[in-house]
């Protein structure tokens, strides 16, 4: 007899084969989330699990209501994959067409949303970003973490990484001849990234500033991060930097060069948006070469970046209709 929770453990195992650990971890918060609801509904967790069926999703969907649409959509998704699971284990009697038609009409739809930062904000963080790697007065230990942030920084506006893979990064995934690196980014696909000239010059000026210590790492080069620690927990070893110290990273920047107010509005993440609507406006609208260049699986998701400011639009308006 297996029961539910030893199949929730199952399933997860399997997905960690098949998906990125940032999906893992949304599958897992999810699973979790289903287990609560299934406890509230006074379901034995413990009990054999050929005694759950479809009807239990009905009240797990019901408990997606506080979630945003979207999270909602990713939590559902989830527990669909693990009734299918079940199916095909065939460690329950999972009716799955019905299954799915509980879901269509008990589930919320995202809304659709055109993917909105602060531009103007974001050329600013750039240009704080090429000050700091410019600004020497400070000590070496400083000048070092100064170097790195410029370098992340103008990475992620170049690039369009994701903060996670430009965290993974190490030196030997770069092509300093070509100015690119393949790497395996979203959904385990590989693709290959392309750096700006200011953005090599910015990581060159890092990894000549970082000499010593990689020399003394005694490990060969090519297998150190792109971008290391350098605080006082990671002494004068060379360690990779998390998702979490990038998020910082960003998050200290833009504080820096904006004020406390613009925290909320800038993440990592702002900066990829800034690197498809610049490709966009650079190729005249190119959506192919913006979705070949973003990595996009589905060139729906980048005909979300083809729209105009708001700025941009009364530009436009004005000139038309007011006269000169």
């Amino acid at each position: 007899m297996k029961s539910t929770r030893f199949a929730v453990k199952n399933y997860l195992d399997t997905v960690k084969f098949a998906r990125s650990p940032n999906t893992v971890r949304t599958y897992r918060n999810a699973m979790n989330a289903f287990l609560d609801s299934l406890r509230n509904e006074n379901v034995n967790i413990d009990a054999d699990v050929r005694k759950l069926h479809e009807d239990a999703i009905i009240p797990f969907i019901t408990s997606l209501k506080h979630y945003s649409p979207a999270t909602e959509q990713l939590y559902i998704t989830a527990v669909a994959g693990f009734f299918e699971y079940l199916a095909a284990e065939r460690l329950s009697d999972i009716n799955l067409p019905r299954m799915r038609l509980i879901i269509k009409r008990r589930s919320r739809k995202p809304g659709k949303r055109l993917p909105q930062f602060p531009r103007n904000d974001i050329e600013k963080c750039i240009e704080y970003a090429i000050y700091l790697a410019n600004n020497t007065n400070t000590d070496n230990k400083y000048r070092l973490i100064n170097l790195r942030d410029s370098a992340f920084l103008l990475t992620l506006a170049d690039t369009g990484l994701r903060v996670h893979e430009a965290c993974n990064l190490r030196r030997g995934d770069i092509d300093w001849n070509e100015g690119k690196a393949i790497i395996v980014g979203k959904g385990n696909t590989e693709g290959v990234i392309r750096f700006s000239s200011r953005a090599l010059k910015a990581l060159k000026a890092y990894l000549n500033a970082r000499a010593s210590l990689d020399g003394a790492s005694g490990k060969p080069l090519g297998s150190l991060p792109l971008f290391s620690r350098h605080d006082k927990g990671a002494s004068n070893k060379v360690k990779p930097i998390t998702t979490t110290t990038g998020r910082k990273i960003v998050k200290q920047r833009v504080r820096e060069a904006l004020g406390e107010g613009a925290v909320a509005s800038i993440t990592p993440h702002s900066f990829r948006h800034y690197f498809v609507t610049t490709v966009l406006r650079g190729s005249g609208g190119n959506l192919k070469l913006a979705q070949e260049l973003a990595r996009h699986k589905n060139i729906t998701v980048t005909q979300r970046y083809a729209h105009l400011s708001n700025d941009e639009l009364d530009k436009g308006y004005y000139e038309i209709f007011d006269e000169k």
